[in-house]
């Protein structure tokens, strides 16, 4: 299959004793939202820049768009806009000032500009100076820059980092927009996962320079499904455990309810009648599953 984008045994040290990556393979679907996800110090920036150019390739082979990144550098960073880590904006300047000075850079039409910041919801700032936005409207004048060349790949680095809630929401929007409506492959970095898994369709999770797993957002909640265990609340916990247990049925007491792994219905309709036939009172069956967070953290641990 060609990715977008695709990277083979990416490796990269800053010193004999500090390998930050450790082959890294990448493989971000077109028309795709990837999320790469990872504790703070997990290789995410790392990977990010050694992907643009922004640090020497030490080992392994990055292929943007089906070609060679070393051997097509300029024609494929052409075709991609980027935001890693701060926003870098002229506080001095308005939104349409600075989208110019890069207007001018990239050498591409002046209407960009207000389509620009039509796409990320700043139409309207006038002669209000950056320095003078909020850290939300610096993020979107940010992805306003990023967006200015018509990239088919959008890299992120924490886009919502320092975000309020309804930032991050008018963020996540804006992305899913973005993907939707102009196909744009997105490739965004978080520690976040509860919200990212609001906006992906892929997901990597690194942590200390190595990919703990890579697939489709379903293939993530399919780890959440089989993680599940289901929860009884009785009078008596040791007793009903002991009662289980001597019918073959593998249970634990957690913080004084009962926990075994996840069987059928009708698994669950006789464990109950067992219960209240030893003049156990049941109170509660839940299935419990695990939410996404839980798996990332046993992911990374």
């Amino acid at each position: 299959m060609a990715y977008c984008l695709e990277t083979v045994g990416l490796t990269h040290t800053f010193s004999r004793q500090d390998k930050v990556l450790n082959n890294i393979n990448l493989q971000v679907n077109e028309g795709s939202i990837y999320g790469f996800l990872g504790p703070n110090g997990a290789g995410k920036t790392t990977t990010l820049r050694l992907i643009l150019g922004l640090l020497t390739k030490q080992q392994g082979r990055i292929s943007i768009f089906g070609r060679s990144f070393e051997q097509h550098r300029v024609s494929v960073l052409k075709k991609i806009g980027s935001l890693i880590e701060s926003p870098s904006l002229y506080g001095h300047l308005t939104a349409v000032e600075n989208l110019r000075v890069l207007q001018k850079i990239y050498q591409c039409p002046e209407e960009r500009i207000t389509a620009v910041l039509k796409d990320v919801g700043l139409p309207g700032t006038g002669n209000k100076r950056t320095s003078r936005f909020s850290l939300g409207m610096k993020q979107r004048l940010s992805i306003a820059v990023a967006l200015l060349n018509n990239p088919s790949l959008l890299i992120l680095d924490e886009p919502t980092n320092g975000l309020d809630p309804n930032g991050i929401i008018e963020i996540r929007e804006l992305l899913k927009k973005l993907n939707q409506e102009q196909g744009i492959t997105i490739i965004i970095s978080s520690h976040l996962l509860p919200e990212i898994e609001k906006l992906v369709t892929h997901a990597g999770i690194i942590n200390k320079g190595s990919m703990m797993f890579q697939g489709t957002l379903p293939e993530l909640i399919n780890k959440q499904q089989q993680a599940s265990s289901v929860m009884i609340e009785t009078n008596d916990a040791v007793k009903a455990v002991h009662v289980l247990n001597d019918n073959h049925v593998n249970a634990r007491v957690e913080k004084g309810k009962i926990v075994l792994p996840v069987v059928s219905k009708e698994t669950i309709a006789g464990i109950n009648r067992r219960l209240v036939q030893q003049n156990i009172d049941v109170y509660e069956i839940n299935i419990i599953k695990n939410d996404l967070e839980s798996i990332f953290m046993d992911l990374i641990k």
